[in-house]
């Protein structure tokens, strides 16, 4: 049963909403254009990873890369939800949605790749300190259609990606309800739904910008441990 909805006047900035959240859900590999370029075919259900509220951070802080770590730039839009929900239906989907933010899914390609081949857990490949960059909150009335934004991202000024929600696979009323089945979703939780093509590595000094069409945009430095 859905309970009412939290009280938003606090929920202004990154810190307050990154703050009260307790987890980030990353969905993989949601961009049918990333799914023929990496000749998978298209899975019937998501795919979901939990990033633990340890790896968020707000811009003015630096991404960190880990010793011994080759990572990925991912940009996602994300999903922030605004109700405590549990087995909600579709139709019902977009009620819990309080807003947006730009996400990074930030992604230790070392170790997934090692995951990948042996079944391990991602928990090390995606949610290390810093592995979550967020923009601050975006209100739900400020992104009329989020199945038709353009997300883009750049590595020192050059252009990395470049897509549109309009590309995903599953779009967000079916996330929410199929993730909310198995797992009840808490007011300020995030849900990072996918990276368009272009990802790739980022290095001790590079800075990486990102955004949503002229809605709002981020920039973050990285750093080597």
């Amino acid at each position: 049963m859905l309970t009412k909805y939290v009280f938003y006047s606090t929920l202004g900035s990154l810190e307050n909403f990154a703050c009260r959240s307790t987890k980030c859900i990353g969905v993989a590999a949601n961009y049918r254009s990333l799914l023929k370029i990496l000749n998978r075919p298209e899975p019937e259900l998501p795919d979901f990873f939990i990033k633990p509220p340890s790896s968020y951070i707000m811009e003015g802080q630096k991404i960190i890369i880990p010793k011994g770590f080759s990572v990925n730039e991912e940009i996602e839009l994300g999903i922030v939800i605004g109700r405590q929900c549990k087995n909600v239906p579709e139709s019902r989907a977009m009620d819990v949605v309080a807003g947006y933010c730009i996400a990074l899914d930030m992604t230790a390609t070392c170790k997934l790749g090692v995951a990948r081949k042996t079944g391990g857990s991602w928990t090390l490949g995606k949610g290390f300190d810093t592995a979550c960059p967020l923009s601050q909150f975006i209100p739900k009335e400020n992104i009329l259609d989020p199945h038709n934004v353009e997300l883009w991202c750049k590595v020192n000024g050059e252009e990395k990606q470049r897509g549109n929600t309009k590309d995903l696979l599953f779009n967000i009323p079916f996330l929410i309800s199929y993730i909310s089945k198995y797992l009840t979703l808490e007011p300020y939780d995030i849900i990072i739904t996918g990276s368009p093509p272009g990802m790739g590595p980022v290095r001790n000094g590079d800075v990486i910008e990102g955004g949503i069409n002229d809605v709002a945009s981020v920039r973050f430095e990285v750093e080597s441990e």
